[in-house]
């Protein structure tokens, strides 16, 4: 735990990509920051949900391990160390009578006069099937995630979903696996074009308009069933592993009671400033709605935004100071 009556001139809630970055241009901009996030590592989801995937969209890098991303932009934002304050969640945000904010976490309290919140989709959890029969094969063959691909070496893996990381896994896996078997309940993809244009291409065998029906094995998974949904038709498969992907359950928590202007129950509405509706209160990344539209959940995108947040959080400390810093081939770090 930190200093608590250390006053800090911005406080970033979440230190995934957006907010590591953010901090690094915080130093850029010699504001002394910190950082709080609910999880126990940096890296927001990279770091939770798949550290050995490829990152494919991030500029300077053909392909990147979402772990080695994240343990540079660590290093990146700790040109200017910024203070971390890992595995706090921030409960509530109040401003104090000499216009400063006081964050309460279950730890304490932190001081600070601006706040970017970046938080990603906030709390976030994998979508499970309904069905209590898979249960008792969570973590003996059946995966929501993947954090270790050397678990998949020489197996036979069937991977459901449809989108960028049903996709991403069966593309990671092809070389490693000895069979990687993709089914989409559907014909059409929500992945990037380009990667499912590689998957078709791929020794990877596909099979559109297939569910997953059942899994079965003596204490781990040995088989699966699967059935066209148009026709009904059954098929056995066997495999050693299945990767469900279907998608998160998210929860913005404490943030939907800070009093800022949301759009749905889901994220923050924000102008082209990165502004809230409060003073000093700014947000970035996948949790922010410029002008009331989504999103667009890309790593680049909440970069460019969290950049902006810092200016615009800079420009407000400092009335009359311009939001452009100046570029930083003209700084000496």
């Amino acid at each position: 735990m930190s200093d608590p009556n250390e006053l800090f001139d911005i406080t970033i809630i979440g230190a995934g990509p957006t907010g590591l970055f953010a901090a690094f241009y915080a130093g850029l901009r010699e504001m002394r920051c910190k950082i709080i996030d609910a999880l126990d590592d940096a890296g927001g989801q990279l770091t939770a949900l798949y550290p050995e995937k490829f990152i494919y969209d991030v500029p300077g890098f053909p392909k990147v391990q979402a772990q080695d991303l994240v343990k540079n932009m660590v290093a990146q934002a700790n040109t200017f160390p910024p203070v971390f304050c890992m595995g706090e969640r921030v409960q509530t945000v109040e401003r104090q009578a000499d216009g400063t904010m006081l964050l309460t976490t279950q730890k304490g309290v932190h001081r600070t006069r601006t706040v970017l919140i970046a938080a990603g989709v906030g709390a976030f959890q994998s979508k499970k099937l309904p069905d209590p029969a898979f249960i008792p094969f969570e973590g003996k063959g059946l995966f929501y995630s993947v954090k270790e691909k050397s678990v998949f070496r020489g197996k036979n893996i069937l991977i459901v979903g449809g989108g960028d990381s049903a996709v991403d896994w069966a593309l990671n896996l092809k070389d490693y696996a000895r069979k990687v078997t993709l089914i989409h309940r559907r014909d059409e993809f929500r992945a990037h074009g380009a990667s499912v244009t590689q998957l078709m291409s791929s020794p990877v065998e596909v099979k559109l308009f297939h569910e997953l029906k059942s899994v079965d094995g003596n204490g781990k998974i040995e088989r699966a069933v699967v059935f066209d949904n148009r026709t009904k038709a059954e098929t056995t498969l066997p495999v050693d592993a299945v990767i469900l992907t279907l998608g998160f359950s998210v929860d913005l928590g404490p943030i939907k009671n800070w009093g800022l202007e949301m759009v749905g129950n889901r994220y923050i509405r924000i102008n082209s400033k990165t502004e809230t509706s409060q003073p000093g209160i700014y947000a970035a990344g996948d949790i922010a709605a410029e002008d009331g539209i989504e999103p667009i959940n890309l790593i680049v995108d909440g970069l460019a935004a969290g950049t902006r947040a810092i200016n615009f959080a800079y420009q407000y400390l400092h009335p009359g100071s311009k939001a452009f810093p100046g570029h930083s081939s003209e700084k000496k770090l």
